[in-house]
């Protein structure tokens, strides 16, 4: 059975449309768009999701802070947008980008890099 295509507009979401928690935040997974590498996770509003769209670089929301920030803004380390995706349900955004420099604040390519525990 052949699959059928859909139509790139009509898998297209608004803003609007994305599912954000009760403090009005979703959770961005931001992945090396060559490498497929994981490079954060950050959480976004509907602002710095329309910041993002616009500029075509990665913004994200403190919750410490309580205030937008732009990545790379004070380390030089820019995440250049290539693409921005929603999951099924709409809850939670992956982020394609070109990184420059490294993506964790600890000086690392990714913030994924402590194992917790190995497989059997």
């Amino acid at each position: 059975m052949a699959m059928r295509k859909t139509p790139a507009a009509a898998s297209r979401l608004a803003i609007d449309d994305l599912r954000w928690d009760a403090a009005g935040l979703i959770p961005a997974v931001v992945q090396d768009a060559a490498s497929g590498d994981v490079l954060m996770v950050a959480w976004m509003n509907a602002e710095s999701v329309r910041r993002t769209l616009a500029d075509g670089r990665t913004w994200f929301f403190s919750r410490s802070r309580q205030a937008l920030w732009a990545k790379g803004e004070t380390s030089g380390h820019v995440q250049r947008v290539r693409w921005l995706r929603a999951d099924c349900d709409a809850d939670t955004l992956l982020v394609g980008v070109e990184q420059a420099g490294v993506a964790c604040h600890t000086g690392t390519r990714s913030c994924f890099t402590r194992s917790v525990a190995d497989p059997c």
